[in-house]
């Protein structure tokens, strides 16, 4: 079998990275390599910033968390730059805990997930090795072998600057093992993982009576006492806590506000000092991110409560909002989707991108800014051109609220409301009114709204259906044009020798009577309007048409139908406003006549080939567009 080579070649891959030497032997690669030896923030900033970075409109999108967090850049951005590249430096925010606030499927826990995957592939790079000393069950660094005394005079030679120090255990093997010879003690390659907990560690609050602090920092072996002799001796202690594991890497709290207080004393010193008391020992030097996530409620609860003042003071708090783009909805519905087992279902076009606007105006707060109105913020949060705004007004409007985005509907019930219409109805094909009436319905199953919340919602999803009806119309438009292909070339030359001729101030010559005439503004403004180009902006529009012509005429291409984008789009809205009976008659005849029935396969056929349409779903949006035409 093929995967049987590829488990083989992988561990084959596995054994080549292995090193083994004594520590002479690493002072001589982290020499050749001082990368080796950076800390653990360093690392986690390292691996982001290896995999990419993208800069557009002077902000940053990073490669690492591409195709898995959608609509977050801004939050992913001041994340990575604010406290991974400041901890990178060493600068106080790594004596902080990381704690990632947001509102439930928002995606903090994907982001986690990432970071520990990503630690362990990183681990297996040779930017992202990590050496450790052989044997040791925290993992620990190397360079701690160093004495106090040497090491400003290493930091002088080698440039790297060494924290910590040698745990008790590692102490006793230096002296027991190795005579005290710190050349001679041996290192060896680690490489993270969750599952067999090295470098990555994940804590997660039980019954605060039954959980036990062992858990987080280890325990005595007491099978052990009798050979050892003494509970401080470290050969009776097990280092197999979770902060002891993450050691070097990172340690995941998982609803950290809602550990007993006793956990969470550990990490004052942890995240200050960089160390933490264990058993009858000195304190265990310990280099991790720590890193927790929670909701809105419970912090707020957790920094009201003034015994939490001093651990309050130790936390970096970073929101993650939910995504308030709709294109990044879409992307987030169409992936949950490929990951289930629903990814043989047609999902007609635009069906998740009219769930994603009702989603995204569950999660917007009304602007006070003249002018805007839900759906326009929505549109420009999504960069559409909203005429009369500009990019300036998209950063006010942002800069508005600051908690916008931390409430509204999570992604999960929207996909489980596809799925509910899917299976409750054994459907093969789902439109995006099938998606807007599970959503509906779904509501009053909704534990979560009040019955205000609900209204506005039941409002939301009208307003998402008018948008649908918009979408509805220019799918069928742009597939019936396609047949009068010849008809719209022909009324865009008519307009472009109106346009060339109002902007150079000539006249038109009648092509059958000879007679010279005006550009015929009735005309042009038909065109124009139909793209909401007023009155005001129609004679910079037609000077930017004969730029672009111009542009092409001087690279030898011909201005062809599909030149422009905008005049296309106003040539095809104009077209079908002039084969707008037409299109009524066809769509809604019950017995149609031969001509009318060819005309509407045809429709089909483009639908299903170029739109993504497939039989049922397009059969279903011309029965609609014709009823629509029909009101």
């Amino acid at each position: 079998m093929n995967i049987l080579n590829k488990i083989e070649q992988y561990r084959d891959h596995e054994e080549r990275l292995r090193w083994e030497g004594t520590f002479a032997e690493y002072l001589d690669l982290i020499k050749e390599k001082p990368w080796v030896a950076q800390t653990a923030h360093s690392r986690v900033y390292n691996m982001i910033k290896d995999a990419g970075v993208e800069e557009k409109d002077g902000k940053k999108e990073y490669s690492f968390f591409k195709d898995s967090i959608y609509g977050l850049e801004e939050s992913l951005e001041k994340l990575v730059e604010e406290y991974f590249h400041s901890a990178a430096k060493r600068l106080d925010v790594r004596k902080r805990i990381l704690l990632l606030m947001g509102p439930v499927s928002g995606g903090k826990s994907t982001l986690v997930t990432m970071l520990k995957r990503g630690l362990e592939d990183y681990s297996r790079t040779e930017n992202g090795a990590v050496y450790a000393i052989k044997g040791c069950p925290m993992n620990e660094d190397p360079l701690h072998l160093i004495p106090l005394h040497l090491r400003e005079e290493f930091q002088n030679e080698f440039g790297i600057k060494v924290e910590g120090n040698l745990s008790p255990l590692n102490m006793m093997r230096l002296e027991q093992e190795y005579s005290g010879r710190i050349e001679d003690v041996m290192v060896e390659r680690i490489f993270f993982s969750e599952d067999k907990r090295t470098g990555i560690g994940t804590f997660s609050p039980s019954d605060p009576k039954s959980q036990d602090i062992a858990d987080l920092t280890g325990s005595i072996d007491f099978s052990t006492i009798a050979e050892y002799g003494s509970e401080s001796d470290p050969r009776a202690y097990r280092f197999d806590g979770e902060l002891n594991k993450a050691n070097r890497g990172m340690m995941e709290f998982q609803e950290m506000l809602k550990c007993d207080e006793k956990f969470l004393w550990h990490l004052l010193s942890l995240t200050q000092e960089g160390n933490f008391k264990a058993g009858r020992f000195a304190l265990i030097s310990a280099d991790e991110l720590i890193l927790a996530h929670t909701n809105e409620s419970e912090y707020k609860s957790f920094i009201s409560n003034k015994k939490n003042e001093a651990l309050h003071s130790r936390i970096i708090v970073m929101k993650i909002p939910y995504n308030l783009k709709v294109s990044e909805e879409e992307r987030i519905y169409k992936k949950m989707i490929a990951d289930s087992d629903l990814s043989h279902v047609h999902i007609a076009p635009h069906a998740l991108k009219v769930a994603s606007i009702f989603t995204i105006l569950t999660r917007l707060k009304t602007t006070h800014k003249a002018g805007v109105d839900l759906v326009k913020k929505m549109k420009l949060y999504d960069g559409e051109a909203v005429e009369g705004f500009n990019q300036q007004d998209v950063k006010e409007l942002q800069s508005e609220f600051n908690d916008e985005g931390m409430s509204g509907i999570d992604p999960r019930y929207v996909i489980n409301r596809i799925s509910s219409a899917i299976i409750r109805k054994q459907l093969t094909s789902i439109s995006a009114l099938d998606v807007l009436r599970s959503i509906k319905e779904g509501l009053d199953q909704h534990a979560s709204i009040s019955k205000e919340d609900k209204e506005r919602y039941t409002d939301y999803i009208t307003i998402a259906r008018k948008e649908y009806d918009l979408i509805a119309k220019e799918e069928v438009q742009k597939a019936f044009v396609y047949s009068y292909e010849e008809s719209a070339k022909t009324l865009m030359d008519n307009y472009l020798d109106n346009v060339e001729a109002f902007c150079n101030k000539n006249k038109l010559r009648d092509p059958l009577t000879g007679d010279e005439m005006s550009p015929d503004e009735k005309l042009m403004r038909s065109i124009e309007e139909q793209i909401g180009i007023s009155e005001n902006a129609k004679k910079a529009f037609r000077e930017e048409i004969l730029i672009r012509i111009s542009a092409y005429a001087r690279k030898g291409k011909r201005f062809e139908y599909n030149s422009h984008e905008r005049l296309r789009e106003a040539i095809q809205k104009k077209l079908f406003a002039d084969l707008k009976d037409i299109v009524k008659i066809t769509t809604s005849v019950k017995t149609p006549d031969e001509s009318q029935l060819k005309k509407m396969n045809d429709v089909i056929a483009r639908l299903i080939d170029e739109h993504g349409y497939n039989s049922v779903s397009a059969n279903e949006l011309l029965r609609y567009v014709g009823s629509l035409l029909n009101r």
